[in-house]
């Protein structure tokens, strides 16, 4: 049996410093995702250091916006006021994800941090990049229904799996991170990495770096924002691929802002900026919205267990922004989902 010991430290620095000071050492959260690895045997510290107790779950209001502690529980988020009614596409995210009893458990800093669903990933029989370096990706050749379409590489073709963190990027929130040096914010955009030959290194943090909570600025788009999950069961399933939209028009119904986001097609959230910059300036019609979407996708590499996620894309996108402006006949009526929820 290989030992492990367990530590409850009383602050968040103190936190880090257990963690950066042991290579063996993880933090333990919500423990929905890293507790499930240890029983399979994809995850072995030698030592855990519970964060869980630290007073780091509350939300805030603040002058930009809205600040997350990362220990505030995925069910409690959702239902806060605040974060519905301001950004309305996180709380929908939130509801998308696991179930309800995962979601009193799972914390916000966890959810960004959890691991792939990928099934060779979590198989300690199979040969994974991600799980051991340089072993091979056995989802090249498997079973890849669940595959990356963009950005990935031929070290692993493994998706992130939070709905939350997809929304988030859509948002533009930023991740507050403690580490020895004191504290810095990194843009959700740039948490994640893609693959390249190490798909193992899956955020820009270092051993020890602790998430301590996560800012989002408030927007009149982020007021205007939605969520669209696609997924084998509605009960309790990761995405196929899902959607995160805002979006505001001006006086002759053309894009004046938009945000998108996708889960489900790459080794982190994807922003799809070139969709974006395609629908700027354009009336959200079904045929500007197909023809944004296949503009991102212009590099995407689709396989025959993932063709479906073509059409899947471009038709939870349209239903994101149809959703958000009641119809797509370039004639909103100004009356948003979390506007008409009132």
């Amino acid at each position: 049996m290989r030992p492990l010991t367990y530590a409850a430290p009383a602050t968040a620095a103190e936190a880090v410093s257990a963690v950066r000071g042991d290579p063996q050492a993880r933090f333990l959260g919500g423990g929905t995702n890293l507790v499930d690895h240890l029983k399979l045997g994809v995850s072995t510290p030698g030592r855990l250091v519970d964060i869980s107790r630290l007073p780091l779950d509350t939300v805030e209001q603040t002058e930009a916006g809205v600040r997350i502690g990362t220990n505030v529980r995925n069910s409690d988020l959702a239902a806060y006021p605040l974060l519905r009614s301001g950004w309305p596409g996180v709380s929908r995210a939130l509801l998308a994800g696991a179930s309800g009893q995962i979601r009193n458990q799972a914390t916000t800093g966890g959810n960004l941090l959890q691991r792939t669903r990928c099934v060779y990933f979590q198989d300690v029989t199979t040969p994974c990049n991600k799980r051991e370096p340089g072993s091979g990706c056995s989802a090249l050749e498997g079973y890849g229904r669940y595959n990356a379409v963009l950005g990935a590489s031929e070290a692993c073709v493994a998706t992130h799996p939070s709905d939350l963190a997809v929304a988030l990027t859509a948002l533009d929130a930023v991740v507050v991170v403690l580490g020895s040096d004191g504290e810095r914010r990194v843009p959700m955009v740039e948490l994640h990495t893609l693959p390249g030959h190490h798909p193992e290194i899956e955020t820009t943090l270092s051993h020890g770096e602790l998430i301590t909570a996560v800012e989002l600025p408030a927007t009149p788009l982020a007021r205007r924002s939605t969520y669209v999950k696609t997924r084998d069961r509605a009960s309790y399933a990761f995405a196929l691929v899902s959607v995160a939209a805002a979006v505001t028009l001006d006086d002759d119904g053309a894009v004046a802002d938009i945000a998108l986001a996708w889960g489900g097609v790459a080794h982190k959230p994807w922003r799809a900026a070139r969709a974006e910059a395609t629908l700027r300036g354009r009336r959200p019609d079904e045929p500007a919205i197909a023809a944004a979407v296949e503009k991102e996708l212009r590099e995407a590499a689709f396989g025959p267990h993932t063709a479906y996620k073509r059409p899947l894309l471009r038709g939870a996108t349209t239903e994101a922004l149809s959703r958000l402006l009641g119809g797509l006949d370039g004639k909103s009526d100004g009356t948003s989902e979390q506007e008409g929820a009132r």
